[in-house]
């Protein structure tokens, strides 16, 4: 098994996308790179802590790569608007990939460095190291799963749910 952490908006999103995948084994919403240790939801979003909402995801190798991790991540995200998706503004919603070795790192400044070409606007994304990472509160957990029919899931998490589904089904 193998990780990726990942930041691009509410982690409720992301973690929704994410789960939906062959070879997914687990998402976990939480916090990360921040300055506080064992930081709230309360907290970050006061846009002062230092942490992006990230998710953290356990992934099987021999079903899915992490390029193919990236290629949904960028996706489902903007990468391009620097401390917002839509409506959701502030450093902690900023678009992040947060590397756990060399090869993951190489790996993602390849994939920016191919994907801005394509692009009309600069990629903001960042390639950062794991500087620390805490679980966020366990009602963060599965919010999707939980609440489908909760305004904010259903304007912006399930079309990012129904755009994977589309990505993987091709």
């Amino acid at each position: 098994m193998k990780t990726a952490i990942l930041g691009g908006g509410c982690f409720w999103c992301l973690e929704a996308a994410f789960e939906i995948v062959d070879g997914i084994i687990d998402v976990e919403s939480g916090y990360a790179n921040g300055d506080k240790p064992n930081p709230t939801y309360k907290e970050v979003c006061t846009d002062t802590t230092g942490y992006a909402e990230v998710v953290k995801i356990t992934y099987d190798e021999s079903k899915i790569s992490y390029k193919e991790i990236l290629d949904i991540f960028f996706a489902i995200h903007d990468p391009t608007t620097l401390n917002r998706q839509g409506a959701d503004v502030g450093s902690q919603y900023r678009s992040i990939i947060i590397y756990l070795d060399d090869e993951q790192k190489e790996i993602a400044n390849e994939y920016i460095k191919n994907l801005q070409p394509k692009l009309d606007r600069k990629i903001v994304t960042k390639v950062e190291p794991l500087k620390n990472y805490y679980k966020a509160e366990e009602y963060h957990q599965d919010y999707f799963r939980k609440n489908p029919t909760q305004p904010y899931c259903q304007a912006v998490a399930l079309p990012k749910v129904l755009k994977v589904k589309k990505l993987i089904n091709k």
